[in-house]
């Protein structure tokens, strides 16, 4: 769906706007609509790469590829919204330069577009096996819709399937794939799954979930190549020789920012593009936000990270269209994420890195529980299991780095409200 295309011929003066946007993701479209909420009536322009208008991506590797959603119902807004708001969506249209002196960018089929702010919010792609085979048909990533389709479309003829990566998308991939009948196999390099983002009870507990569904996990497992036949993937070889026979490959193994493109223009980047407390960036009138914004955040024990969430994006496009209306408020929101798998939703709140204690609040086996993480006695973060109580009370502990007795919050019987209230002599 083309909402409207650049239209500058040879010679015909190029489109300005008060804010162009560059990206039709969460940030993106947040961006657009609270420039437009917040009262800025400038010219205002949302640039997609992608030929469908701003969607959810989150449901990409749940509800969608399951098939318990259509693409209607994860538009972030209907698609009338953009053209009753006044904001100009550049659909299908991927920005190649940008010249932060002029204040322009120009696109891939030559047009210009002049700009006052600029507001990139491009993300990332999905980041690729190198191995031999990884461009075979039959092995896949999820990242856009268009992955999605594609992959959807080959299913009905597929038995047996791969998934590299242990990862949030990769085992809700896994999980979906096995709830359609498919047998799956999943390979980590890593000694268990969702070693980057929790401890690791919480990651044994999926993996015996997941093997309870029939998913293969193999731990400790790198990919040395993907065989095939005419040119189409057949299986997956292992650094040990091992063969694993599948119809279709998943790669869930990360994201590469989008930050070339403003490293050429002069942007300082890192592991993504450095910006401010506002989130802006070195160069003039350009802010970034989103999964591909760098930024030294609080509850990392102010180191300079990405954060690749919903939460993540539409704090930072708050932040960055507050600081373009002339009221710029500092970044400092508490992350939280999500995973939805089986029956099984996860609710995390803050940053589990560099805990140097667990306390487990619940029992397992009873499929609703939580872990407290801590850090020199502080709480820093929470995983919650079916346990939707615990993640909206413990996020007053990490916002606060609250020092909580370890056995007091091993006691599911108390409440984390009751724990986080001030003792009063």
């Amino acid at each position: 769906m083309t909402i409207s295309t650049i239209p500058p011929e040879p010679g015909e003066s190029p489109g300005r706007f008060g804010v162009v946007i560059v990206g039709g993701g969460h940030a993106g479209a947040q961006a657009a609509g609270a420039l437009i909420q917040q009262g800025y009536t400038g010219r205002v322009a949302l640039v997609g790469d992608e030929a469908d208008p701003p969607y959810e991506r989150p449901p990409l590797s749940k509800d969608y590829l399951a098939g318990a959603k259509d693409f209607a119902q994860i538009l972030l807004r209907p698609a009338a919204f953009w053209a009753d708001k006044g904001i100009t969506l550049l659909t299908g249209q991927r920005v190649v330069s940008v010249d932060s002196g002029a204040h322009a960018l120009r696109l891939q089929g030559g047009g210009v577009i002049g700009y006052d702010t600029l507001i990139w919010a491009a993300g990332g792609r999905a980041r690729r096996l190198s191995c031999s085979g990884h461009d075979f048909a039959g092995v896949h990533c999820i990242r856009t819709r268009a992955d999605v389709d594609a992959l959807a479309a080959e299913l009905p003829g597929v038995e047996r399937v791969a998934v590299v990566g242990g990862g949030y998308i990769g085992l809700e991939a896994a999980a979906v794939l096995t709830k359609l009948g498919k047998s799956v196999v999943l390979l980590e390099t890593q000694d268990r799954v969702l070693a980057r983002v929790a401890g690791a009870p919480l990651s044994r507990f999926y993996e015996a979930e997941h093997r309870a569904h029939g998913v293969d996990i193999r731990l400790n497992t790198t990919v040395s190549a993907i065989e095939g036949r005419d040119d189409r993937a057949t299986g997956v070889r292992l650094a040990d020789g091992t063969l694993l026979p599948a119809d279709m490959v998943i790669v869930g193994i990360g994201i590469i920012p989008e930050t070339d493109i403003l490293q050429s223009a002069g942007a300082t980047c890192s592991n993504g593009v450095n910006v401010d407390e506002f989130c802006r960036t070195n160069l003039p009138d350009i802010y970034a936000v989103g999964d591909c914004a760098a930024h030294v955040n609080a509850f990392a024990d102010g180191a300079r990270i990405r954060l690749e969430s919903v939460q993540n994006a539409v704090d930072q496009a708050g932040v960055a269209v507050k600081s373009i209306l002339g009221h710029p408020v500092a970044y400092h929101a508490v992350p939280w994420f999500w995973s939805n798998q089986y029956d099984l939703r996860l609710q995390t709140i803050g940053l589990s890195g560099g805990h140097d204690a667990a306390v487990l609040r619940g029992d397992p086996q009873t499929r609703s529980f939580s872990l407290v993480y801590l850090r020199q006695g502080r709480v820093i973060a929470l995983d919650c299991v079916n346990n939707a109580r615990d993640f909206v009370q413990g996020k007053a502990l990490v916002a606060g780095g609250l020092a909580i007795n370890p056995v007091a919050l091993a006691d599911n019987g108390v409440a984390l409200k009751v724990l986080a209230q001030p003792i009063v002599a």
